[in-house]
C-alpha cells in the first residue's frame, strides 16, 4: 500500500514535466494508482466488504452522476468530455469514476477524524471531497479533457468552470458520504498523507506550472478548510489501530 501511494506521488510529480499524449497517459495512470491505493487501504484496514462498498458507492455513484450530467446537465451544468482520457462508458471516460473513488476514501476518513456526529462527518466529508474540484476542474478544462457549454457565472479568475459545477459536486459528495458506512478504527496515515499532499501539491502546481493562480487561490482556501484542521490535528499522535 505504501508503495502504491509512493508511486502515486511520483506520477503526480512527473505530471507537470511531460506534455502531449504522455501527459494524458500519466493523468490516467495517476488516477488508477491513487484509486488502487484507496481501495487497497479500505480492504486492508476495514475489510473487503468496505472496499467493495467504496467501489460501488463512489465509483458507481460517480459514474451515474457523471452520465446524468453529460446527458442532461444536472447536477453540474452542461459539459462534454474530449476523447483524451481513454475509453468511455455512458459518455463518461472510465477513468472518471475511479477519480471519484480515489478521493472519496481519504475525504471520508478525514471527516471521520475531524467530526464526531454523523451529520458532521457527512458535511465535512462533502466539503473535503468537493473542494478538491476547485483544483481539478480548472486544470482539466485547461488541459482540454472536457469543456463547459455555458461556464458563467463562475468564480472570479476561473471563467472556464460554472458555479453550478461546484454546487453539483457538493451535492453528490454529500450523498456519497451519507451512503458510506462510518469507518471503524484503523491506521489511516497513508490516506491522510495523500490528502495533504494533494492539497499542497495542487496549490504549488497551479501557481508554478499550470499558470492558474486563481484556482490555486480558490482551491487553497476551499480545500484548506479541511486540510489545515487535519494537519493541525495530526500534530497530536495519530491513534494506533485497534
Amino acid at each position: 500500500m505504501v508503495a502504491l501511494a509512493a508511486a502515486t506521488v511520483l506520477a503526480q510529480v512527473a505530471y507537470p514535466l511531460v506534455r502531449g499524449d504522455a501527459r494524458d497517459t500519466l493523468t490516467v495512470v495517476t488516477v488508477v494508482l491513487f484509486a488502487a491505493t484507496s481501495l487497497l487501504h479500505a480492504g486492508l484496514t476495514r475489510g473487503p466488504r468496505t472496499a467493495l462498498l467504496l467501489l460501488l458507492v463512489a465509483g458507481g455513484g460517480g459514474l451515474v452522476a457523471e452520465a446524468v450530467g453529460v446527458a442532461t446537465g444536472v447536477p453540474f451544468g452542461r459539459y462534454e468530455y474530449a476523447d483524451s482520457l481513454g475509453p468511455a462508458l455512458l459518455g463518461v471516460p472510465v477513468v472518471i469514476p475511479l477519480a471519484w473513488v480515489m478521493m472519496t476514501w481519504p475525504a471520508h476518513l478525514v471527516a471521520a477524524r475531524l467530526a464526531r456526529s454523523r451529520a458532521g462527518r457527512v458535511a465535512v466529508g462533502a466539503v473535503a471531497l468537493a473542494a478538491w474540484d476547485l483544483f481539478l476542474d480548472p486544470q482539466m478544462v485547461d488541459a482540454g479533457h472536457w469543456r463547459w457549454a455555458d461556464p458563467l457565472p463562475a468564480l472570479p479568475g476561473v471563467p472556464t468552470v460554472p458555479l453550478t459545477n461546484y454546487a453539483g459536486w457538493l451535492l453528490v459528495a454529500a450523498l456519497l458520504m451519507l451512503l458510506l458506512p462510518v469507518p471503524g478504527p484503523g491506521d489511516d496515515r497513508v490516506p491522510y498523507a495523500l490528502y495533504l499532499w494533494t492539497y499542497a501539491s495542487s496549490v504549488l502546481a497551479h501557481l508554478a506550472f499550470f499558470g492558474l493562480p486563481a484556482s490555486a487561490l480558490w482551491g487553497g482556501l476551499g480545500m484548506g478548510l479541511v486540510a489545515v484542521p487535519l494537519a493541525l490535528s495530526l500534530r497530536r499522535r495519530v491513534p494506533a489501530p485497534a
